[in-house]
């Protein structure tokens, strides 16, 4: 089975890492930089043919990450190159005899988390939230994408210590017990584990990789001597030898990409995406949250976490289609039981739905959900309602005070509160109403929510990290305002027009439900719901 020529471009960023050949290499860049086309996919198709029968992995933080952008991104790319699956390659089961694949060193028990190769290489998939993913794994190399989202404890404790196979096999190779770590910009010191290793990068050490690269180059031009064949044969000795201790680091914009992306692209990200995600998604810059805002004691090590489905993933048999479509049944951490909570911010540009439930002594926030412009309140329920059609009980707890009652900028006729009850039962779920009275002033409100995060009072928030993007940024850069009517959280930027430099969906909208849906579970919790009409409770 021989491999595959087609002519691909790759930008010099790429370029500059692939005939560096660390090692250890470790690449932040922006969106759209080519991460997987020019980094991921190249240095698997380099480990498979110079290690063959290996075993190596790809890490995620969640097996949804892995199933839903990895894999996806990565065997697009190795199509593109000529790799195809079920030809080449199979995924999450034992290739059949017919296919004449060679085997590993090391067969797995199973192979339902693995990738295996025609010339017997393999790849586990490995996921921090699959239990024991990474026990009695013995490795040859590790890939890490979107590696802002691991956890860095889990990592050194589980699967970094498997990276060590037996040297007699591919003790000669470079890439041997490599290490590559891929991600954009964090914007969390949990996120930022992997910075360090740009002190482990000896400048000095890849200067001599490149000097050594550009002279073997220099001598494969001149004629076939037996002097010539000697110094190459001894330069490629020596360049083998300094790439197996290199450590690469680099960080890098999406600009670098910007001759197949086009100098448009990059106008219409600067243009669609708020200052904050495009200094870190784009531009590959370093932000710090601001730590004197509304919320301070959020902290996404503490108040965040992730919790797929990932029995239902499984059971889809990397169907990468239907995957692609997000449902609950992805979710692990819905009560079925239990009805949802919900509070709204009603805007006539933008309208939020928060959702949560309590579990225990916890507020889970299990996702939020925001509409723009032409879309108003009865599509963000329909959304909601989309997303959670396999929600056994099919009920809500709706949580509103009087901004909901009387008004209707956001809507044709009726205030909020009537049409998003009357869209809930057209779409056959039942709502119960709980009216909270007047919003809480600000101050009474930052320390009944600063005493929550504190886990001092009340019910502690948990945010699902992955259903809840958009809301967790604005949090962490929600500020405050001292005027005339004292303490109160900065709201002055929510009803200016949207602009390329402040996007609607990171102002201060979605906190505002937040607030709501907290001060309501908490001040008017609802133990049980008798579905009685004509008291506040409709059917």
């Amino acid at each position: 089975m021989s491999e595959p020529n087609k002519l691909l471009y790759f930008n010099d960023a790429q370029l500059e890492a692939m005939y560096t050949g660390a090692n250890t290499e470790v690449i932040i860049a922006g969106r759209r930089f080519g991460k997987s086309h020019g980094i991921a996919a190249p240095r698997l198709l380099r480990n498979i043919h110079a290690m063959p029968r290996s075993a190596g992995a790809f890490v995620a933080a969640t097996f949804q990450q892995a199933l839903t952008r990895t894999l996806p991104a990565t065997f697009a790319a190795l199509r593109e190159m000529g790799w195809v699956r079920d030809v080449h390659y199979v995924v999450g089961h034992r290739p059949s005899k017919s296919m004449g694949f060679a085997e590993p060193i090391i067969k797995p028990m199973r192979y339902d988390y693995v990738i295996s190769w025609y010339n017997g290489a393999i790849q586990h998939i490995i996921s921090q939230d699959v239990k024991g993913s990474s026990n009695s794994l013995t490795l040859d190399y590790i890939s890490i994408d979107e590696a802002k989202f691991i956890d860095h404890e889990k990592l050194k404790d589980e699967t970094l210590p498997a990276n060590g196979a037996i040297k007699k096999y591919f003790g000669n190779c470079p890439w041997h017990h490599g290490l590559l770590i891929l991600s954009d910009m964090p914007t969390t010191k949990k996120g930022s584990w992997f910075f360090r290793y740009r002190e482990f990068m000896d400048t000095e050490l890849i200067d001599a990789i490149h000097g050594l690269v550009y002279e073997i180059w220099r001598l494969k031009q001149e004629p076939k001597t037996e002097h010539r064949n000697r110094v190459l044969c001894e330069y490629n000795q020596i360049l083998s030898e300094f790439r197996s201790i290199a450590t690469y680091y680099r960080e890098f914009s999406t600009i670098e990409n910007i001759q197949i992306l086009g100098e448009k692209y990059i106008r219409q990200m600067k243009r669609d995406l708020s200052p904050l995600v495009f200094q870190t998604s784009i531009l590959c810059r370093r932000i710090t949250r601001l730590l004197d805002g509304f919320y301070p004691s959020y902290n996404e090590d503490i108040h965040t976490y992730t919790a797929f489905n990932n029995n239902y993933l499984q059971s889809l048999e990397y169907n990468l289609s239907k995957i692609a479509k997000s449902d609950c049944r992805q979710d692990g951490d819905i009560a079925p039981n239990k009805p949802i909570c919900i509070a709204f911010d009603y805007n006539a540009n933008i309208n939020w739905l928060v959702a949560a439930q309590q579990q225990g002594s916890q507020m889970k926030v299990i996702k939020s959900f925001y509409v723009k412009y032409e879309r108003k309140l009865r599509e963000i329920v329909n959304d909601f309602c989309e997303y959670y059609i396999y929600h056994p009980t099919r009920e809500v707890i709706y949580y509103y005070d009087n901004t909901a009652l009387g008004s209707n900028y956001a809507v044709n006729d009726d205030d909020f509160a009537s049409v998003i009850c009357d869209q809930f039962f057209k779409n056959g779920w039942t709502i119960q109403r709980v009216h909270i009275g007047n919003p809480l002033k600000h101050r009474e409100k930052y320390i009944m929510i600063d005493q929550a995060l504190k886990g001092q009072k009340y019910l502690f928030p948990q945010f699902n990290k992955d259903n809840n993007d958009a809301l967790l940024l604005a949090l962490g850069h929600t500020g405050v305002v001292v005027n005339s009517n004292g303490f109160s959280k900065d709201k002055s930027g929510e009803k200016l027009a949207e602009s390329e430099e402040d996007k609607l969906e990171y102002r201060t909208d979605g906190t505002d439900a937040f607030d709501t849906l907290l001060i309501g579970m908490n001040l008017y919790p609802q133990q049980s719901t008798q579905f009685i009409l004509g008291s506040g409770i409709i059917k």
